[in-house]
C-alpha cells in the first residue's frame, strides 16, 4: 500500500480555550461561526497574522490520562491531545486576533497520545517522522502507530516494550505522584496535616527540625506547612530506610496505595540546614505559604494540561513564591518530586549539568517564571531527539548526579551514612579536602610557605589579585587557591567565575534590567549578586567570585555602589547600601565576610589601562612570575617522564628567551612567558617530549613573538630558532 503524500505547507493546531481571563471551551462558538480566535491581546499576533489562506488546521485540547488507554501506560499519565475538528483557513484580516476556517467537526473527538502540542498555536510541516505521523493521523484519518512512539527514546523508558536498567526506571515517581495528588485535598485542611506531622514527630526524632521560631526566636509548634515542606520530610540527608518510613507513615495517613520507594536515585535532597519552603514565624509574610499553595496547585494543572492559561497562572505563582525569603531554586525541587516528569529542578548539579553536558546557557539561578516555563519547553522538545543525552526530567536529574566514573554520586545504604543532598547552595554532606598540598601535587611550582602565604593575605585582606607575565597560570592557581580557601573542590556552587571585557557593565555583573520571555523588562540580579545570596545563605562555607581579566573592564564601573561594600572592613549588615536598581524602596544590600574575590590580571596586555587607585586599594596584589625552576623539572620527570637532560636544555633556553624579552626596551620584564608554555597539561600523556615542545613553539610561541617584534621579523625569527637549538 503506497501512502499518500503530505503536501507542503503550513499546518496549524490551535487550543479551543479562549485566554487565561476566560478559560471556557469555546470549540461550539469557533465552529458555529466559522472562525479561530486568538483571545490573548499581547501574544502570537504576528503568528497568527503569519497564517495563509488554504492553510490546513486543527482544533486541539491537551490533558494526561492514565486508564481507558490503547496500551499499558504502566501506572503513568500519558500527554493526549484531543483533535475535535479539522478545517481550512478561508480568510485572514491581518489583525493578529482572527482567522476564518471552514471547520469540519469530527463526529468524536480523536485521541493521539504522546507527541502533543504544548502551546495555543503549533504550527506543525512533515520535517520529521513523527509531525508527519501526526499531519496524516490528523488531515488523513490514519491510526497513531502507538507502538513506535511508545518505544522512541523520548518515552520507551516509561512506555516501551524494553525494560530499562533498574536504576532507570524511575519507579519512586509513582509514588511522589500519588502523594502530590493527594496532598492537594489538604489545602483547605491543613489542620489535618499539621495534627499528623505532631504525632509523627513523636514516632521519627528526625521530623524535630519542624519547629517554627516566634519573632523573639522562641520556639513554637508550627501552625501552617505548604506540600513542599511536607514532601520535603523524606526528601532529607538520612538513610534510605528512615526517608522510606517517613514516606510510608505519611502516605497512610493520605491514603496513598502505590508502593512506597525503598530506593531514591537521582532525587536531589534538601540540606538539612534549610528544609523548609517559608520562614518562621517572626518573620513571615501573611501570605508566604499560600503563595506555595498556589504554586504547587498551579504545577498539577500544568502536568494535567499544557494550556497556555494554565502556563500563566504557573509562570506567576512560580514568581510569587519564588521571592519567599530564602526559597530560589529550592521551589523547583518541590515541583520536580510532585510531578517528576514534567519539571525540572534548578538544584546545584542539575544547573552545572544543562550548562556544562547539555550547552545550555542561561543563568537558572535567577530564572523567573516565564523563562522556567520556557526551559521546560526547550528540554521537552529536546528530549524528543533520539540524539540528545537524556529523555526526560528524572534522567536528566539522575544522570547529573552520576560522577564521571558513572558510580552514583550519591549512593543509598541502609547505614548510618547520610546521602549527599544539594540544596542551594551548599550540601552538607561530606566532600573530599583539598589543601595547598593538593596545589602542589596539582603542578603548581612555588613552595607551600609561599601559597600558605597567599592564602592568608586573602583571608585577610577578603580580595585579591594575581598579576603576571602571560603563561604564568593565573586563573589556574586561581582557581586552586579558592578550592584550598573553601577547603574542597567538591563545592561547585560555593565557587562562581566569570569575565572581564571592555563592554561589561554594572548590569551584566551586579543587577540591570533584561527583557522577559514576555518581552517585557525584567530585573535579573548578575553572577555577583547570586554569590551574595548563596554566601549568605551558608555563612560558615567560604565562597569565592573568580573574575578573570579584571582590568579588562572598567571595575568601578562594573561594580558601582558595591566598591565600597567590598572592603574587608565594610563586610556587615550595618554597611549595607541600596543597589542603583533596587526590588524595593526597603532593599538594601551588604557584601558578607564569607564572600571572597579572586581576579587575574595579565600584565602583557597592551589595551589595559591604568587601574583606578580607588579599587586597588581595596585589593592585595601577588605578583606571578615564569617558574621553569627546579620543582618544574621534578615534576616533568615525575609526571611525564621526560629525561633531566631535555628538561635542563629548554629551561636554559627558555631562561634566555625571557631574559631577551626582559632587555628589549619596547617590552619589558611583563611580557615574559610564562611556564604553562613549557609544561603539558597534568591528565596528558607526552610519548616525546621533544616533538610536543616543537608543537608549542611552532603553534604558541612563535606567533606570540612575531606580535611582540611585530615590526621585526628577524627578532622573532632568531628568538625561535634558539629555544629550538640542540633539542633532538
Amino acid at each position: 500500500m503506497v501512502e499518500a503524500v503530505i503536501p507542503e505547507g503550513q499546518y496549524w493546531f490551535v487550543g479551543a480555550f479562549y485566554s487565561d481571563r476566560d478559560p471556557q471551551d469555546q470549540s461550539d462558538r469557533f465552529v458555529s461561526e466559522g472562525i479561530w480566535e486568538n483571545g490573548f491581546e499581547d501574544r502570537y499576533l504576528d503568528t497568527v497574522k503569519s497564517m495563509k489562506v488554504g492553510d490546513q488546521i486543527a482544533l486541539k485540547s491537551t490533558y494526561v490520562r492514565k486508564k481507558g488507554l490503547p496500551f499499558d501506560p504502566r501506572g503513568h499519565a500519558v500527554s493526549v491531545m484531543a483533535i475535535k475538528a479539522v478545517g481550512v483557513i478561508t480568510a485572514n484580516p491581518g489583525d493578529g486576533r482572527k482567522v476564518g476556517v471552514e471547520w469540519k467537526r469530527l463526529d468524536r473527538p480523536r485521541e493521539w497520545y504522546f507527541y502533543t502540542g504544548r502551546h495555543t498555536i503549533w504550527k506543525v510541516t512533515p520535517s520529521h517522522w513523527m509531525r508527519e505521523a501526526l499531519l496524516r493521523f490528523t488531515f488523513l484519518d490514519e491510526p497513531q502507530d502507538t507502538d513506535r512512539f511508545r518505544n522512541d527514546p523520548a518515552w520507551a523508558k516509561r512506555f516501551g516494550d524494553l525494560d530499562p536498567k533498574p536504576e532507570q526506571r524511575f519507579e519512586w515517581t509513582a509514588f511522589y505522584e500519588a502523594m502530590a495528588t493527594a496532598l492537594l485535598d489538604f489545602r483547605g485542611r491543613r489542620g489535618e496535616l499539621l495534627a499528623h506531622l505532631r504525632e509523627m514527630q513523636e514516632r521519627h526524632e528526625e521530623l524535630g527540625f519542624l519547629m517554627d521560631r516566634d519573632w523573639r526566636d522562641n520556639p513554637v509548634p508550627l501552625k501552617d506547612i505548604c506540600p513542599f515542606t511536607v514532601m520535603g520530610t523524606f526528601n532529607r540527608g538520612t538513610t534510605t530506610a528512615k526517608r522510606t518510613e517517613i514516606a510510608a507513615d505519611w502516605a497512610e495517613f493520605l491514603g496513598v496505595t502505590v508502593a512506597v520507594p525503598t530506593s531514591f536515585d537521582g532525587i536531589p535532597l534538601l540540606n538539612n540546614q534549610n528544609s523548609w519552603f517559608f520562614p518562621p514565624a517572626g518573620t513571615r509574610l501573611k501570605d508566604d505559604i499560600d503563595s506555595l499553595w498556589d504554586v504547587f496547585e498551579a504545577a498539577l494543572a500544568v502536568a494535567d494540561s499544557s494550556e497556555d492559561h494554565e502556563r500563566f497562572r504557573l509562570a506567576a505563582a512560580y514568581d510569587r513564591a519564588r521571592e519567599i525569603y530564602r526559597v530560589g531554586t529550592k521551589l523547583t525541587m518541590g515541583l520536580f518530586w510532585v510531578r517528576p516528569w514534567n519539571f525540572l529542578p534548578l538544584d546545584g548539579r542539575s544547573r552545572q549539568y544543562l550548562k556544562s553536558e547539555l550547552m545550555l546557557d542561561q543563568d537558572f539561578f535567577t530564572a523567573d517564571g516565564a523563562a522556567y516555563v520556557m526551559l521546560l519547553d526547550t528540554l521537552a522538545s529536546k528530549f524528543e531527539d533520539p540524539q540528545f543525552a537524556v529523555h526526560s526530567f528524572p534522567e536528566l536529574s539522575w544522570t547529573a548526579y552520576l560522577e564521571r566514573d558513572g558510580r552514583r554520586a550519591h549512593a543509598e545504604s541502609d547505614a548510618e551514612e547520610v546521602p549527599e543532598p544539594e540544596d542551594d547552595p551548599t550540601p552538607v554532606s561530606p566532600q573530599a579536602s583539598y589543601s595547598v598540598r593538593d596545589i602542589i601535587a596539582d603542578g603548581c611550582f612555588l613552595d607551600e610557605s609561599a601559597l600558605n602565604g597567599y592564602l592568608s593575605r586573602w583571608r585577610s585582606k577578603k580580595n585579591l589579585i594575581l598579576q603576571g607575565p602571560p603563561g604564568t597560570g593565573k586563573t589556574w592557581l586561581a582557581r586552586r587557591l579558592a578550592y584550598a580557601l573553601i577547603g574542597t573542590r567538591d563545592n561547585k556552587s560555593a565557587l562562581r567565575a566569570t569575565q572581564f571585557h571592555p563592554n561589561s557593565s554594572y548590569e551584566d555583573f551586579v543587577r540591570g534590567w533584561r527583557p522577559g520571555s514576555d518581552g517585557k523588562l525584567t530585573l535579573v540580579d548578575g553572577p555577583f549578586l547570586e554569590m551574595v545570596e548563596r554566601a549568605n545563605a551558608n555563612p560558615d562555607v567560604p565562597h569565592v567570585m573568580l573574575i578573570e581579566e579584571i582590568n579588562r573592564g572598567n571595575p568601578v564601573q562594573v561594580f558601582g555602589e558595591l566598591l565600597t561594600l567590598i572592603e574587608a572592613g565594610k563586610r556587615s549588615p550595618r554597611e549595607s547600601l541600596q543597589l542603583a536598581y533596587p526590588r524595593t524602596t526597603t532593599e538594601s544590600v551588604f557584601v558578607p565576610s564569607n564572600l571572597y574575590i579572586i581576579g587575574t590580571m595579565n600584565l602583557a596586555d597592551r589595551s589595559l589601562a591604568i587601574m583606578d587607585l580607588a579599587f586597588r586599594r581595596r585589593f592585595a596584589f601577588i605578583s606571578l612570575e615564569p617558574n621553569v625552576n627546579d620543582a618544574w623539572e621534578s615534576w616533568m620527570s615525575a609526571r611525564h617522564g621526560v629525561e633531566t637532560k631535555d628538561l635542563e636544555l629548554v629551561r636554559h633556553r627558555f631562561e634566555a628567551l625571557n631574559a631577551r624579552i626582559s632587555e628589549d626596551p619596547t617590552l619589558g620584564s611583563e611580557f615574559r612567558l610564562g611556564h604553562s608554555f613549557v609544561t603539558p597539561p597534568a591528565e596528558e600523556r607526552v610519548s616525546s617530549f621533544a616533538d610536543w615542545f616543537r608543537g608549542v613553539v611552532d603553534t604558541e610561541i612563535v606567533p606570540t613573538l612575531e606580535e611582540y617584534w611585530f615590526d621585526d621579523a628577524t627578532k622573532s625569527e632568531a628568538a625561535s630558532a634558539a629555544l629550538l637549538e640542540g633539542l633532538e
